[in-house]
């Protein structure tokens, strides 16, 4: 595949900084038409963001592809129940369309609240609900008063915007429904919120066993392994500590305006960031000094445990090049270091939903030369990909097959996978993935490889018997381990 036939959409061109020339970075703009955006609409949004709350009955309002389509999208585990499995939807029909469905969203609620006897009822409006004019707060109000059980709306009709728009109407959700009403008595002084974790593979628990090893109680989790109950209470914490950004800080914002909670943000992937958001939150506490403590002895636990590990990878891995895009730009951010811990360059990296502060960081944060990319399209992860010469790709389901259709090693780090790579323990997992995904012999074999390019060269590091300096700076084997 050549990337001399694929040209940037005019409109797009302010949207991608190729690693040449001063820095600058347009953002947060709509998706241009016709460019295919790896984005989803505000109703997935707002579904990845509620549907980890596992004691709530979630019911899609509108045609049965929309709940088909975001049923089970994240892999969010439970302790407990698992409502949140159950993906219900009116599967609104064309007479549904002509006549309203009000009726029919009636007589789902109350079928299924009867059934399940949940803790809440959340109820998603679609782009087909928008569009007819039905009244989904009216049916949601009068079901809570008949039910007695809170029956919340939420504001997602699909055409309203991208992702973003629905992480924010599911942060209104709970806000304006949930948080606050509950009571906190019972709540500790040296307490937190975790936001923005959605418990991918059992990570919110193992991010919560850390706090809790320091001495630091955890009052609510937003949404892995979420419950209403402690939901409604989440006001009487002493500190948000917001992990994903791009989907949760509209909610601590507000939470922070209504109630003077303070939060920070935080990332638990990779060996720096992981330890900084322990020792973060320690600084909040300073009037328990003994929790700062046991937070470096934590830290230097886990650090000598794992690195010997991480060492023998990065011996095969030094020099190697990777493309990463993902749903919120401060993913990227760890996940540059947590790739620099091993050996690796960044040299394309891009979100969905990054700001401009986002970009500047990454720009400073990234090898010198990286492509930036805000809410790109594949044609363009295609040509930046092949330009640079990437070794592997992270990225979600929907890029999955644009790498391997390019013959590149592909790691998930997106919301359906399996394997835990939150924590230091992720990081050994995370790292597994990567070393058995960039070294496997297959990708000797690739179009691509076939005539390879020669590659720039640094001092080297391990050269081949028989070998000089002089031989290994000019070498241009695709396959010599010697140079980068």
């Amino acid at each position: 595949m050549s990337t001399e036939n694929i040209e940037l959409l005019e409109k797009r061109k302010a949207q991608v900084h190729d690693g040449k020339g001063a820095f600058e970075m347009a953002c947060e703009k709509a998706s241009v038409a016709g460019s295919v955006s790896q984005r989803a609409c505000s109703f997935c949004g707002s579904r990845v963001v509620l549907y980890p709350i596992a004691d709530a009955l979630h019911i899609v309002h509108g045609p049965i592809g929309c709940a088909a389509y975001t049923w089970d999208i994240r892999g969010a585990l439970s302790s407990g129940p698992n409502l949140h499995r159950l993906s219900f939807s009116t599967d609104m029909q064309e007479q549904d369309v002509v006549y309203g469905g009000e009726k029919k969203l009636a007589a789902a609620i109350r079928e299924l609240a009867k059934a399940y006897v949940p803790k809440a009822v959340f109820v998603y409006a679609t782009c087909i609900v928008g569009v007819i004019g039905d009244d989904v707060k009216a049916v949601c109000k009068s079901a809570e008063a008949e039910l007695g059980t809170p029956i919340i709306p939420v504001d997602s009709e699909g055409f309203k915007g991208s992702k973003k728009a629905g992480y924010h109407a599911a942060c209104d959700a709970l806000m304006n429904h949930l948080v606050g009403t509950g009571d906190i008595s019972d709540v500790k002084p040296h307490s937190i919120n975790i936001l923005g974790d959605f418990n991918l593979a059992g990570e919110i628990w193992m991010i919560e066993d850390y706090y809790k090893k320091m001495g630091v109680d955890v009052v609510c989790r937003i949404t892995g392994d979420g419950r209403v109950e402690d939901i409604r209470k989440m006001h009487g914490a002493a500190l948000n500590v917001v992990q994903c950004s791009g989907s949760v800080t509209r909610l601590a914002e507000m939470i922070k305006q209504k109630y003077g909670i303070p939060y920070i943000r935080v990332s638990y992937f990779g060996i720096e960031d992981m330890s900084r958001s322990l020792y973060d939150v320690a600084e909040v506490f300073k009037d328990d000094p003994t929790i700062m403590e046991r937070a470096k002895a934590l830290v230097a636990s886990e650090v000598k445990r794992i690195m010997p590990e991480l060492m023998r990878m990065k011996k095969d891995l030094e020099g190697k090049r990777a493309a990463i895009y993902t749903g919120g730009a401060f993913k990227v951010f760890s996940l540059v270091r947590s790739l620099r811990t091993i050996g690796m360059k960044s040299v394309v990296a891009g979100s969905q939903t990054g700001t401009r502060e986002d970009y500047q960081q990454l720009h400073e944060l990234c090898d010198e030369g990286a492509v930036l990319l805000d809410d790109t399209n594949p044609d363009e992860l295609a040509k930046f990909v092949l330009e640079k010469d990437v070794d592997l790709f992270i990225g979600g389901v929907k890029e999955r097959p644009i790498a391997y259709k390019l013959g590149v090693a592909f790691c998930d780090h997106n919301h359906e996978r399996k394997i835990a790579l939150a924590g230091f323990e992720g990081l050994v997992n995370f790292a597994k993935e990567v070393h058995a995904s960039v070294m496997s012999p297959v990708w000797k074999f690739v179009p691509r490889r076939a005539n390879p390019k020669p590659k720039e060269h640094t001092a080297p590091r391990s050269m081949p018997i028989g070998c000089t300096p002089a031989m290994c700076m000019s070498c241009t084997s695709s396959t010599c381990g010697g140079g980068s």
